[in-house]
């Protein structure tokens, strides 16, 4: 028999695509700070096959674009930062749909959160590459999401030219100069302020750097 597929199976506050959000802190009753609020992701997933236990882990923006409603939960995310970032998304929030662990890693296009965060059910499944025995029914350790796609970039945005952005703003000062992709680079879900989430759509109309 073939290897098995993996499957994606299911399928800020709202903002379109280039709205401003403001990043704020809860602030808590004795007047300390929560972690800031976010309405813009960037989500890593791998476009090119790669096989664990006889399943293939590929999952790029077209396999989204593909699914019936374009829409798919994103399931196997096993760090708990990450997670927590998921468990703050809102329904109509967007994220950057980006190719990783590839031969041109970088940002293919935009999605959409369609169901806010609920039970991942490749925890407790066996037979899937993303089980935790150590996680329990009456006690999840790991939530995921839906999302929808909403369009492809008007060009790809590779991680190399992201990344000449990156040191240029952290040299001089710039949208991109704390970006997650690079400060907290091994998350496969990252926050965006609303400033580096436009910054990145304007680079969609410029020549690449």
């Amino acid at each position: 028999m073939p290897p098995k597929k993996r499957a994606k199976v299911g399928k800020e506050t709202s903002k379109p695509d280039g709205a401003k959000v403001k990043v704020g802190s809860k602030k808590k009753a004795n007047g300390t700070t929560d972690s800031p609020e976010y309405c813009h992701w960037l989500m890593k997933s791998e476009p090119e096959s790669r096989f664990e236990n006889g399943i293939d882990m590929k999952f790029g923006i077209e396999d989204l674009k593909a699914l019936p409603d374009q829409t798919s939960c994103w399931d196997g995310v096993r760090n708990y930062q990450a997670r927590n970032f998921m468990r703050q998304m809102k329904e109509g929030q967007v994220a950057f749909f980006y190719h990783s662990n590839c031969k041109d890693p970088g940002i293919a296009g935009v999605m959409k959160i369609v169901k806010e965060a609920y039970v991942d059910h490749t925890q407790f499944d066996k037979k899937d590459v993303h089980f935790d025995a150590y996680s329990k029914p009456d006690n999840p350790k790991w939530s995921m999401v839906d999302v929808k796609y909403k369009r492809m970039m008007k060009r790809f945005i590779p991680l190399s030219e992201l990344k000449k952005y990156h040191l240029k703003h952290r040299d001089t000062g710039g949208p991109l100069k704390d970006m997650a992709l690079f400060t907290r680079a091994r998350l496969s879900v990252q926050p965006l302020t609303a400033e580096e989430f436009d910054f990145i759509l304007s680079l969609e109309d410029k020549a690449p750097l």
